[in-house]
């Protein structure tokens, strides 16, 4: 290739011969210490001959991809210290971790924030002995691991992590190591296309390490198995200089992976300088690295006549060694050990040789000490716009309004604009911040977008705080990745939709959870998740686009981590919205409006309504001088406007009855203190929705999902919750809470049926919702929209 000739010059000279025998030495060292912590919970030395006693009981572990690892992580090493680089190591394959534990220990930042974990013998056993061992740590590079943002336990999403931390880091590279296996994952292959976004003047650089050992689990890798042409041709289509290293002899394989390292250093910086020097905002061909080498390298040739190295066998434990397994196992553990020579690179008392601890960066410069992968340590408060002057007049409830998110778009597009200086917050989404009626922000910022741009275009730039692709994948993995590095950001999708990233959110959650439980681990900002074009206004898209479930999937993870907020009006969003740009390490996700609707309370009511997270609406009551012989409860905008619609129809027509309206915007309020932090305890909790009166609950989504939250409440038995319940089609909007049953007539029934002291006026009541159901459903087929009745409803106290 011409362009890589022209980066080439005078970049063939590898290290001395001295300082290749030093990286191979420090390369051994790594490959050891991740053998023993396969294997060893004594005689981390060998200064004795290997016993079964001094074996772990259970071996549980991945050596496959470890060796490549500690390879590459070697000689990234060399390249921080001589560039003076700020770097980040991302470990994709699965179960790396022994490779990063072995790095961040020989480097130092492993015992700084393990001081039990000692530089000498005694700390290396206990450094193997707490390998995926009971109360200790795990095999992938967990929260546990210094310098890590990224587990490694779910494949698919180390590059989207990658992307995300170098956004607004000029000056950082992340390293990303992708397993060729994960390579096969849809979220990793899409993010390759990652490149087309990152601005060379005002990010940072990825730098992927593609490492092709040939096996996954017990197949052989896609990617391997294509032509040396054919792999080169995929990479140069999706827009990368890929170079290759290939080969299985150490000596001509650190010679190589040297050289190309300095050229890949070269290159990326001669990207760097002529976007800064000469203006150069096209889009640069990044460089990246294709590692070809053997899975389980230097490990055992063959065990049992079954071939290891080189082999889908080489992929968890290669060898087995127990009470059990063939005697001679032990002596060949033994050999594969001492193959490293331990005796010249640790001294007598377990302390690498100083001149191989010489080849590790210093201070912050160590991946392991990196602050950018501890990103709490860099965390800053947004400047966030006093939410309240964006407030939606409220004279009376109900009053018109434009749509939730269009209000909350006006005070995102100002946080964009208070933070522009620092550039540490991004608004995410896969191509549908205009569709989610937030494109007022566009007023401040563009979409970030390197490719050409045709003169009709609108909203791009190379300099944008927007990220847009099409894959819930890459917004999610980016977002994530920007947070982990200390910045703040919020992603909006369609409800429908988020689903596509449900495991990746779990993996998030599971993050925040561990790392919290870590006290040299800083809390990061929240996962704000934004969802609308929500279920009860998707009737042009139908039943495809119409599924409330991902926040019965968030209710599954620790109540410590996450939150849900359903704010029932514009108001209520823009006091949730500044609560969760300002709060830090949970997940924050918040479903709301994006169509014209009534509008409730006016900021002081929605403020002091939205920190109690649940109560009473007064103005929607009249049980004031009496107990209610009916709670009518909501959750969610839709809902909160059918309760209302439902309670001025029974006011009407039944005015003795006493209705208690009760709307929930945080929905952990319904479950017990004891289970969340946010729950009411069970004497506030009976206080609002009584011990023995019935509850007629409209809610968001599915309603089950209320069920199990106030399963163990006083007046479960009294609780009946209308909601989504798979029903759904191209239809109108009014139709879709008909087809579900949580419309205002079926509410008005749902009431009547549990009080039997309306009587024949209920009797009466209840034929005339029958006869409008009827009448509904005749009208929209006759015209095609909702009856007039219920598109000009509004509430009358």
């Amino acid at each position: 290739m011409n362009e890589l000739e022209e980066i080439d010059t005078d970049m063939d000279e590898a290290p001395s011969p001295r300082v290749l025998k030093n990286i191979h030495a420090y390369w051994r060292a790594a490959n050891y210490l991740s053998v023993g912590q396969l294997y060893l919970r004594d005689n981390p030395l060998l200064k004795e001959p290997l016993k079964q006693e001094h074996v772990k009981n259970m071996l549980l572990g991945h050596w496959g991809t470890t060796p490549g690892q500690n390879f590459i992580y070697t000689h990234l090493n060399r390249v921080i210290k001589r560039y003076d680089i700020d770097m980040i190591y991302i470990s994709g394959p699965g179960h790396g971790g022994p490779a990063v534990v072995a790095g961040t220990y020989l480097e130092g930042s492993y015992t700084e924030v393990y001081p039990n974990i000692t530089q000498d013998e005694d700390g290396l056993k206990k450094l193997f002995t707490q390998f995926s061992y009971p109360g200790g740590i795990s095999s992938h590079a967990s929260p546990q691991t210094p310098g890590s943002i990224h587990e490694g336990g779910e494949l698919g999403y180390s590059l989207s992590h990658a992307f995300g931390a170098v956004m607004d880091n000029p000056e950082l590279v992340a390293a990303c190591v992708v397993g060729d296996g994960e390579a096969e994952t849809g979220p990793l292959a899409t993010a390759w296309h990652s490149n087309k976004f990152l601005n060379p003047v005002t990010d940072g650089v990825v730098l992927p390490i593609l490492h092709l050992n040939g096996y996954k689990i017990s197949n052989p890798t896609v990617l391997a198995r294509i032509s040396h042409q054919e792999l080169e041709q995929l990479f140069f289509g999706y827009g990368w200089t890929p170079y290759f290293v290939e080969g299985d002899d150490p000596e001509l394989m650190h010679r190589a992976m040297a050289i190309t390292l300095d050229k890949v250093i070269a290159h990326i910086r001669q990207i760097k300088a002529d976007a800064l020097e000469k203006s150069d905002t096209g889009r640069p061909r990044w460089p990246m690295i294709v590692l070809k080498s053997p899975k389980g390298w230097t490990g055992p040739k063959e065990v049992d006549g079954y071939k290891i190295e080189g082999n889908f066998r080489a992929h968890q434990v290669p060898l087995i060694v127990s009470a059990t397994a063939p005697p001679e196992h032990l002596q060949m553990l033994e050999n594969w050990m001492k193959s490293y020579k331990p005796e010249e690179l640790f001294d007598e008392n377990g302390k690498l040789m100083p001149e191989l601890a010489q080849l590790a960066p210093k201070g912050d410069r160590r991946m392991g000490a990196n602050p950018h992968a501890n990103g709490g340590q860099l965390l800053r408060d947004l400047r966030l716009p006093e939410f309240r002057n964006y407030a939606v007049p409220v004279d009376q409830p109900g009053a018109a309004g434009e749509g939730d998110t269009y209000v909350s778009g006006r005070f995102l597009r100002d946080v964009i604009k208070e933070n522009q200086e620092k550039r540490n917050f991004r608004i995410f989404g896969p191509d549908e911040t205009v569709s989610n009626r937030l494109d007022v922000i566009f007023e401040a910022t563009n979409r970030q977008w390197m490719a050409p741009v045709d003169e009709h275009d609108e909203f791009l730039s190379p300099d944008g705080s927007v990220m847009e692709m099409l894959s819930e994948h890459q917004c999610e993995g980016w977002l994530e990745g920007y947070l982990l590095t200390g910045r703040h950001g919020l992603f909006n999708c369609y409800e429908a939709f988020i689903h596509i990233i449900d495991s990746m959110f779990n993996q998030h959650a599971k993050w925040l959870k561990a790392s919290a439980e870590l006290p040299w681990r800083r809390n990061i900002a929240s996962l704000n998740i934004l969802l609308t074009s929500t279920v009860w206004r998707q009737d042009h898209n139908g039943f495809t686009h119409q599924d409330p479930g991902f926040i019965d999937h968030v209710v599954n993870k620790k109540a410590s981590i996450v939150r849900v907020y359903l704010p029932p009006d514009a108001n209520c969003l823009l006091s949730v919205m500044d609560h969760c740009l300002r709060s830090r390490h949970y997940v924050n996700v918040i479903v709301a409006g994006k169509h014209p609707a009534p509008q409730w309370l006016n900021m002081e009511r929605a403020v002091e309504h939205c920190t109690r997270g649940i109560g009473i609406w007064n103005f929607a009551s009249n049980d004031q001088d009496s107990e209610p012989d009916v709670v009518m409860a909501c959750s969610g905008d839709v809902p909160t406007l059918e309760t209302l619609a439902a309670v001025s129809i029974i006011r009407e027509h039944l005015p003795e009855i006493r209705i208690r309206v009760v709307n929930v915007v945080d929905l952990f309020k319904l479950e017990k203190n004891t289970e969340h932090t946010h729950g009411l305890c069970d004497a506030d909790y009976n206080a609002l929705f009584t011990t023995n009166k019935p509850v007629i609950f409209a809610f968001h989504g599915y309603p089950w999902l209320v069920h199990r939250l106030t399963y163990n409440r006083a007046n479960n038995v009294n609780m009946h919750v209308r909601g989504y319940k798979e029903e759904g089609t191209i239809t109108t909007s009014f139709d879709m809470t008909v087809l579900n049953e949580m419309d205002r007539f079926h509410l008005v029934m749902d009431t009547i049926d549990r009080l039997p002291q309306t009587g024949a006026k209920g009797v009466y009541l209840k034929q005339l919702m029958q006869d409008k159901l009827i009448a509904h459903k005749h009208y929209i087929r006759a015209h095609g929209k909702d009856m007039p009745e219920i598109l000009d409803w509004k509430w009358v106290n």
